[in-house]
């Protein structure tokens, strides 16, 4: 009839929106665990029934992947999970190789000792957390991952500056799904001794060497997504 319009219960809208953040999440571990594989078709009318959900609810979680850089949307084919080969990873890579190495110089001039005690702090925990668990796929852990960005970021917060470190945050969040591709092609990397020597070079106050082994260690992450499948 004209003149009506159609309402819904106030309660609705939140319930739609719990909704898409849960299957958003649990399409977004199930990227990062290796489920949907690099190149993996991500298709939309699966995945609601596979979930039961709608297919709103699905194709809103995946606009969303789309923008965090965890999947692609294909013109006329849907949407799929990002491949090695993808030209952003070494675009990423070589941002972060031309501003962290910038700010941890500068992290390494200004940190005091509170700065000095988060990064040995950061570096134990990290040290002692296990890397893969058979429960969680075939990656490495959200446990790991946590404690590894944590890591990364004190290495750098004693620069004093809150953009450089925003900065750093989007650059880490944009590159997660790369590193996880990286140490499942490059299993035999000795990622504990490139940590231990970039947490001694950093509290050393040793800019220099601490600069080079962080530019080192971005530069291998890259290499190993052009590393031929085995």
């Amino acid at each position: 009839m004209s003149g009506v319009t159609q309402t819904f219960p106030a309660s609705s809208a939140p319930a739609k929106q719990m909704l898409s953040e849960q299957v958003h999440a649990r399409l977004r571990d199930a990227i990062m665990r290796g489920v949907h594989a690099p190149g993996d078709a991500l298709k939309p009318q699966d995945l609601a029934r596979a979930q039961g959900v709608s297919l709103a609810v699905v194709r809103e979680a995946l606009v969303r992947l789309v923008g965090e850089g965890l999947a692609d949307r294909l013109p006329n084919r849907g949407f799929a999970v990002p491949t090695f080969s993808d030209r952003r990873w070494q675009e990423i890579a070589e941002a972060r190789r031309v501003v962290e190495p910038v700010v941890l110089r500068m992290s390494v001039e200004r940190g005091d000792v509170d700065w000095e005690v988060r990064v040995r702090a950061a570096h134990h925990r990290l040290a002692r957390t296990a890397p893969y668990d058979t429960e969680e796929g075939e990656y490495y852990t959200g446990a790991w991952a946590e404690a590894h960005r944590v890591f990364h970021r004190a290495l750098l917060e004693g620069c004093g500056n809150p953009v450089l470190l925003e900065t750093f945050d989007r650059m880490w969040t944009a590159s997660e799904l790369a590193r996880r591709w990286s140490a499942h092609r490059n299993p035999d990397r000795d990622g504990i001794d490139e940590h231990r020597r970039l947490e001694e070079a950093a509290l050393a106050r040793d800019a220099d060497a601490a600069a080079r082994i962080l530019t080192t260690h971005l530069t291998r992450t890259a290499a190993d997504l052009t590393l031929p499948e085995s």
